[in-house]
Protein backbone atom coordinates (compact mmCIF):
# COMPACT_ATOMS: atom_id res chain seq x y z
CA UNK A 1 0.00 0.00 0.00
CA UNK A 2 1.13 3.53 -1.04
CA UNK A 3 0.23 6.43 -2.81
CA UNK A 4 1.54 5.44 -6.05
CA UNK A 5 0.22 2.36 -7.99
CA UNK A 6 3.39 -0.41 -8.00
CA UNK A 7 3.85 -2.18 -11.22
CA UNK A 8 5.98 -5.59 -11.03
CA UNK A 9 6.47 -6.81 -14.81
CA UNK A 10 8.65 -4.76 -17.20
CA UNK A 11 5.91 -4.93 -19.61
CA UNK A 12 3.47 -2.89 -17.03
CA UNK A 13 6.35 -0.83 -16.31
CA UNK A 14 6.27 0.01 -20.08
CA UNK A 15 2.82 0.65 -20.81
CA UNK A 16 2.73 3.11 -17.77
CA UNK A 17 6.51 5.09 -19.52
CA UNK A 18 4.00 4.78 -22.47
CA UNK A 19 1.23 6.61 -20.91
CA UNK A 20 3.42 9.33 -19.13
CA UNK A 21 4.84 10.21 -22.28
CA UNK A 22 1.53 10.88 -24.08
CA UNK A 23 0.20 12.88 -21.39
CA UNK A 24 3.40 15.11 -20.98
CA UNK A 25 2.98 17.99 -23.31
CA UNK A 26 6.20 19.23 -24.83
CA UNK A 27 8.03 21.80 -22.83
CA UNK A 28 5.83 21.02 -19.77
CA UNK A 29 9.37 18.41 -18.09
CA UNK A 30 11.38 20.38 -16.27
CA UNK A 31 15.11 20.34 -17.32
CA UNK A 32 13.91 17.84 -20.84
CA UNK A 33 11.86 20.62 -23.06
CA UNK A 34 11.67 18.12 -25.78
CA UNK A 35 10.13 15.29 -23.88
CA UNK A 36 6.59 14.69 -24.78
CA UNK A 37 4.11 14.88 -27.19
CA UNK A 38 2.07 17.66 -29.34
CA UNK A 39 -1.65 16.14 -28.95
CA UNK A 40 -2.77 18.71 -27.26
CA UNK A 41 -1.25 21.77 -29.31
CA UNK A 42 -2.71 19.97 -31.92
CA UNK A 43 -6.49 20.56 -31.23
CA UNK A 44 -5.96 23.95 -31.97
CA UNK A 45 -4.64 23.92 -35.35
CA UNK A 46 -7.05 23.59 -38.26
CA UNK A 47 -8.35 19.81 -38.31
CA UNK A 48 -7.50 18.41 -41.55
CA UNK A 49 -6.02 15.57 -42.99
CA UNK A 50 -3.11 16.94 -43.11
CA UNK A 51 -3.08 17.76 -39.33
CA UNK A 52 -4.10 13.98 -38.90
CA UNK A 53 -1.00 13.28 -40.93
CA UNK A 54 1.68 15.20 -39.24
CA UNK A 55 0.61 14.17 -35.81
CA UNK A 56 0.68 10.63 -36.85
CA UNK A 57 4.36 11.33 -37.57
CA UNK A 58 5.34 12.96 -34.32
CA UNK A 59 4.17 10.62 -32.51
CA UNK A 60 5.23 7.67 -33.66
CA UNK A 61 8.68 9.48 -33.80
CA UNK A 62 8.19 10.65 -30.44
CA UNK A 63 7.63 7.04 -29.33
CA UNK A 64 10.35 5.99 -31.27
CA UNK A 65 12.79 8.12 -29.68
CA UNK A 66 11.58 8.88 -25.98
CA UNK A 67 10.45 3.95 -25.80
CA UNK A 68 11.96 2.40 -28.20
CA UNK A 69 10.91 -0.62 -26.99
CA UNK A 70 7.27 0.31 -28.05
CA UNK A 71 6.19 -1.58 -31.08
CA UNK A 72 3.51 0.26 -33.07
CA UNK A 73 1.13 -2.25 -34.56
CA UNK A 74 -1.83 0.13 -35.64
CA UNK A 75 -2.65 3.51 -35.26
CA UNK A 76 -5.78 5.33 -36.02
CA UNK A 77 -7.03 8.73 -35.46
CA UNK A 78 -10.70 10.30 -35.90
CA UNK A 79 -11.35 14.01 -35.69
CA UNK A 80 -14.59 15.54 -34.73
CA UNK A 81 -13.69 19.12 -35.91
CA UNK A 82 -17.63 20.40 -35.19
CA UNK A 83 -16.70 19.23 -31.58
CA UNK A 84 -13.34 19.77 -31.37
CA UNK A 85 -12.59 16.21 -30.34
CA UNK A 86 -10.00 14.26 -31.42
CA UNK A 87 -9.81 10.23 -30.97
CA UNK A 88 -6.31 8.54 -31.25
CA UNK A 89 -6.58 4.48 -31.23
CA UNK A 90 -2.89 3.11 -30.63
CA UNK A 91 -2.82 -0.69 -30.89
CA UNK A 92 1.09 -1.36 -29.89
CA UNK A 93 3.17 -3.98 -27.85
CA UNK A 94 5.61 -2.81 -25.29
CA UNK A 95 7.82 -5.78 -25.92
CA UNK A 96 8.38 -8.06 -28.78
CA UNK A 97 7.28 -11.17 -27.11
CA UNK A 98 4.30 -9.71 -25.35
CA UNK A 99 0.60 -9.20 -25.61
CA UNK A 100 -0.84 -6.60 -27.84
CA UNK A 101 -2.64 -3.65 -25.87
CA UNK A 102 -4.86 -0.66 -27.11
CA UNK A 103 -3.95 2.84 -25.91
CA UNK A 104 -7.37 5.53 -26.87
CA UNK A 105 -6.93 9.14 -26.41
CA UNK A 106 -9.70 11.59 -26.07
CA UNK A 107 -8.30 15.07 -26.90
CA UNK A 108 -10.72 18.31 -26.74
CA UNK A 109 -10.34 21.71 -25.98
CA UNK A 110 -10.51 20.42 -22.06
CA UNK A 111 -9.13 17.52 -21.59
CA UNK A 112 -6.58 14.75 -22.31
CA UNK A 113 -7.81 11.33 -21.41
CA UNK A 114 -5.51 8.24 -22.23
CA UNK A 115 -7.02 4.76 -21.28
CA UNK A 116 -6.26 1.41 -21.99
CA UNK A 117 -8.63 -0.54 -23.56
CA UNK A 118 -10.07 -2.93 -26.12
CA UNK A 119 -12.43 -0.61 -27.75
CA UNK A 120 -12.12 0.44 -31.15
CA UNK A 121 -12.72 4.06 -31.34
CA UNK A 122 -15.45 3.83 -33.45
CA UNK A 123 -17.50 2.57 -30.46
CA UNK A 124 -15.92 5.26 -28.15
CA UNK A 125 -16.60 7.96 -30.61
CA UNK A 126 -20.05 6.94 -30.71
CA UNK A 127 -20.70 8.08 -27.10
CA UNK A 128 -19.68 4.86 -25.10
CA UNK A 129 -16.82 4.58 -22.58
CA UNK A 130 -16.27 8.14 -21.65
Amino acid sequence: SGVFQSTYSVEAQAVSNFKNLLLTMKGERFMQPNFGTDIKKSLFENNTTELELALEESLRDDIAFWLPYIIIDEFEIIRKPDQHQMFIRISFRAIEEGANRVIVILADSDNLTVEETTESVSGVSSGGGY
